[in-house]
């Protein structure tokens, strides 16, 4: 069974394992607690408030399907890369900030492993998405304090987002095609 990582399980990424709980084993790595604001985007909800948003997730899902998952209670940096990722078949990249992704990309590409890693990316303001394969990906330069979809207002545009990230997944673990998209508002490209 391959074995899936997805870093950073707010908007897009706690909706992306809730999507992939039968492409195999999951395991989650983020540091954050789920807050109100949280609950209104993600797929964290009330009995989550205020734990760790691994620990309220993997418990969702337990509660749910009955789906496990590994959960990772950390902050990744390079220090612990290696050990938070090393024998992941999948990465899936579901961060909101640039240092992070340097990291993950960083890893993915030195790792001598190289393990297959995928880009989920929002604009804050819900103008548009991507889904990209490391191959293709340039982090993006950040603009400091910009609020990442917190008031619910792009909650569909979020989850159609992170329904493309599954699928491309899934493409991938079923057949080995790596397919991306772009998404705006009004329409998808595969990319």
């Amino acid at each position: 069974m391959k074995k899936i990582t997805i870093v950073g399980v707010g908007a897009l990424g706690s909706h992306v394992a809730m999507l992939l709980r039968n492409a195999g084993e999951l395991r989650v790595i983020d540091f954050d607690r789920v807050e109100a604001k949280n609950m209104l985007s993600q797929f964290h909800g009330k009995p989550g408030g205020g734990k760790l948003k691994v620990e309220a997730l993997k418990a969702t899902m337990q509660f749910l399907w009955g789906t496990k998952i590994d959960v990772r209670n950390a902050k990744l940096e390079l220090n612990n890369a290696f050990v938070l990722m090393r024998d992941s078949d999948l990465i899936i990249d579901c961060l909101d900030n640039g240092e992070a992704r340097h990291v993950v990309q960083r890893f993915a590409r030195e790792n001598e492993h190289k393990p297959a890693t995928l880009h989920g990316a929002l604009a804050a303001d819900g103008a548009f998405g991507r889904v990209i394969w490391d191959e293709n990906f340039v982090v993006d330069d950040e603009t400091a304090g910009v609020p990442t979809c917190e008031d619910g207002e792009h909650l569909p545009f979020i989850v159609t987002v992170s329904a493309l990230i599954a699928r491309s997944a899934q493409i991938f673990l079923q057949t080995g095609k790596k397919l991306g998209w772009s998404i705006a508002p009004t329409n998808i490209v595969a990319v």
